[in-house]
């Protein structure tokens, strides 16, 4: 039997191949490795030519990490510091509305946290600092969102909120990674299920009414906890009457 499909949103970047510019379709492979590590099957979505069609052929997505939500998209004027991804807003707004009216079970990591409040009416903190006073959500200023290293992010406690579904996967509460300065302002349809108790920035958010639709701010795929994976897994699998491998899951 085959495993359940999971969408995984990526980005364009130019990179060089051989010695050659190119444009690429870029996600970290440890998105990928997450996802079938898990029991799913990993399906890059790639940006360029923006439509719902893939959502019949997902049995869950993941909207993945990287840059600035464009603020225009909640009305608002755009922050100095903002670097905003106007191409990935166009087609993952699009992908994450699809997806939630079809009840396709869906996780957003970082900027697909963020992405779900966005797209369900709510805004966005633009630049952290302004309004808590410090970095401590990204590490220090100049490190590489993409370095494996563990300096290269924040690290925090998140607590969760008694009675959630967070809380029940994840417990009362739990150290994580982070690399982020835009944050949740209003969680949009969205339930705000865990938050940073040192400066109460939303972290989880949840919509228990639905199948599975979980966001978390931190980056799960560059630990070991791929509890937030497996639950996504299992939701997939579920939902399209397919069994996860065991072996898989417990590699």
């Amino acid at each position: 039997m085959r495993r359940p499909l999971i969408g995984l949103t990526s980005y364009e970047q130019n990179v060089q191949y051989n010695g050659t510019d190119l444009l690429a379709g870029m996600l970290p492979m440890s998105y990928v490795k997450a996802v079938h590590a898990t029991g799913g099957r990993a399906v890059l979505i790639t940006p360029d030519d923006p439509g719902t069609d893939v959502i019949e052929s997902l049995d869950g997505i993941v909207f993945a990490g990287g840059g600035d939500v464009d603020p225009a998209n909640w009305g608002a004027a755009p922050h100095p510091a903002t670097e905003a991804d106007v191409v990935r807003d166009v087609s993952e707004l699009m992908l994450m509305r699809a997806a939630l009216d079809a009840g396709l079970p869906v996780l957003g990591v970082c900027r697909g946290m963020q992405l779900m409040a966005v797209a369900t009416g709510g805004s966005l903190h633009q630049h952290l600092p302004d309004l808590v006073g410090h970095e401590r959500h990204r590490a220090a200023p100049g490190t590489d969102p993409l370095a494996a290293d563990a300096s290269s992010f924040g690290r925090h406690d998140v607590v969760l909120q008694e009675g959630s579904a967070a809380r029940f996967l994840l417990g009362e509460r739990l150290t994580v990674n982070s690399f982020h300065h835009q944050a949740i302002d209003d969680p949009g349809t969205f339930t705000v299920s865990g938050w940073c108790p040192d400066d109460r920035i939303v972290e989880i958010i949840e919509d228990r009414d639905r199948e599975f639709a979980l966001g978390v701010q931190w980056h799960p795929e560059r630990t070991g906890d791929l509890r937030v994976f497996a639950a996504l897994a299992q939701a997939a699998a579920t939902r399209s009457g397919l069994s996860l491998n065991r072996t898989q899951l417990a590699a």
